[in-house]
């Protein structure tokens, strides 16, 4: 048996199939999806293996399972897919005039950041945790359409019901469109990237959506109840509870 050709092609097709792997690993993790994916590359290179010793019998079955697999794949990981490929798409700025094609122009809205401001100033007392994402320019459908559907007025006592420990919709994220509440329970992707460990999963989800998104992110910690203000993959924390509103306004380029 002689040696296996292996050409400079041959490098590059392994290194591009290696950092796609990558890529579906780091936007699956925290879920069970990696697990499963890993046992589809168990089987793959079973099936390479047999066919490679002539096994016709179990290299027909497998390969049959693969075939079958595929589809079936498809069906049960169709929203895992369906996000995969949005947060690339959403990752491409320079691609950001194909969007502004297809999507109608929106006026920018100044929002009244005084229910936000006093509420989580509430919740910090009480040490209550909250997420708030603040929309800007970039569009955060993919993030509602996991969440449930609110559309009322940007008001205190709405915040701070919907954040209440008991409350049914305190986990996740609230989505915030110029003076109204679209939806809530969203859940946010977690930023890859490494941050303190004292960060909780709160903090790693804000940062996560401002890296793909423009969005401006609240945080409330449940823990000591300090305010943080997250945009562009960058976090404020602990900000001054006294200049707190005046530094949410700049960061959504209301105040300079």
């Amino acid at each position: 048996m002689g040696f296996i050709p292996f050409t400079l092609i041959d490098f590059i097709d392994i290194f591009l199939v290696a950092g796609l792997m990558f890529a579906i690993y780091r936007a699956t993790r925290g879920t069970s999806a990696p697990y499963i994916f890993f046992g589809i590359i168990i089987i793959c290179i079973a099936w390479v293996m047999v066919r490679a010793l002539n096994m016709e019998l179990l290299s027909n079955i497998l390969g049959q399972v693969i075939s079958v697999g595929v589809i079936a794949l498809i069906i049960i990981f169709q929203p895992e897919i369906r996000r995969f490929l949005q947060l690339i798409g959403m990752r491409q700025k320079e691609f950001d005039f194909i969007s502004r094609m297809f999507s109608v122009t929106r006026k920018k809205e100044d929002i009244n950041t005084s229910p936000i401001v006093s509420a989580c100033l509430d919740m910090s007392n009480t040490k209550t945790g909250a997420l708030i994402v603040i929309r800007q320019k970039d569009d955060l459908l993919f993030i509602i359409e996991n969440g449930i559907a609110v559309d009322a007025n940007l008001s205190v006592s709405l915040l701070k019901n919907i954040f209440f420990k008991n409350a049914p919709l305190h986990d996740g994220a609230v989505i915030v469109e110029g003076n109204r509440i679209v939806a809530a329970k969203c859940i946010l992707p977690v930023t890859p990237s490494d941050v303190p460990k004292d960060y909780g999963t709160r903090h790693r989800s804000a940062i996560g959506i401002t890296e793909i998104t423009d969005a401006v992110v609240v945080v409330v910690s449940e823990e000591s109840g300090a305010i943080s203000i997250v945009k562009a993959g960058q976090i404020k924390h602990n900000v001054d509870p006294q200049k707190w509103g005046f530094a949410l306004k700049k960061a959504l380029g209301q105040q300079k």
